[in-house]
């Protein structure tokens, strides 16, 4: 059985600072040895009108995560 694991704020910072340089999904999995369905599912779970912010998504995430 596998186990998941959530993003970091780290790691939500590493994809924050990559998309704003404008790589790609590929490019930032890749560097973060993540798969990039998980990188994908992070953006469009967390980009907002003013585009991805890692503080908020991590935010957003723990508040999603405290109603399971």
């Amino acid at each position: 059985m596998q186990k998941y694991t959530q993003l970091t704020y780290e790691q939500r910072y590493h994809i924050y600072l990559l998309n704003k340089q404008g790589y790609n999904q590929i490019f930032i999995a890749k560097s973060m040895n993540r798969n990039k369905s998980t990188i994908s599912r992070e953006l469009s779970r967390n980009t907002g009108k003013r585009g991805y912010r890692h503080k908020q998504a991590n935010r957003l995430a723990d508040e999603r995560h405290q109603k399971k």
